[in-house]
């Protein structure tokens, strides 16, 4: 037998080393991270939704139910309650995810040629609204200061969903036309 000298050792052991299987991050993917603002029902909505068009229709819709969660916080103050602020900040992030979630869908259904149509219809027919909301709570709203930030945010993302929607609306596949039988 021959012996094996330092380098060589080191050289055969690299070897195996670099052929045995590895934990890597491209080998085991992580499992896809969960929005923070969405309660696990609603992710689970998105998740079965499947296609884009569906899941538009979802994140505009959760939208919603914040905007009318907020209003009903604001129509019911309670100056002795502690955690309003903080209430009113989640439900502002959570507003603004739902929407930056539904614009990036608005891209992803354009460049993949899905049926996004009432998707964008129903986001059009709301958005508007949501915007002119969130500008009168930034004019007039109780307690601004405490949420000014993630209102700001919201307002930005809003007005980016508004350009996204209507570009979505021009760029849109046209759909199909069926041909009578002759």
């Amino acid at each position: 037998m021959r012996a094996i000298d330092k380098p060589g050792a080191l050289f055969i052991l690299a070897t195996i080393l670099s052929a045995s299987p590895v934990a890597t991050p491209a080998a085991n993917p992580a499992p896809p991270q969960k929005k923070e603002y969405l309660t696990d029902a609603e992710a689970d909505k998105i998740r079965e939704a499947g296609a884009t068009g569906p899941r538009i229709v979802l994140y505009t819709t959760f939208a919603s139910d914040r905007i009318k969660k907020l209003q009903y916080e604001f129509a019911h103050l309670d100056p002795k309650d502690d955690k309003r602020t903080e209430r009113f900040n989640i439900l502002i992030n959570g507003y603004t995810g739902c929407i930056d979630d539904a614009a990036d869908s608005l891209d992803v259904g354009i460049e993949k040629q899905e049926d996004i149509r009432d998707g964008v219809k129903l986001l059009q027919a709301q958005i508007k609204g949501f915007l002119s909301y969130l500008q009168e709570l930034a004019e007039k709203g109780p307690e601004k200061e405490t949420y000014r930030d993630n209102l700001d945010d919201a307002i930005e993302a809003t007005q980016d969903a508004v350009k996204d929607v209507d570009k979505a609306a021009k760029e849109m596949a046209p759909p199909p036309v069926r041909r009578k039988p002759s």
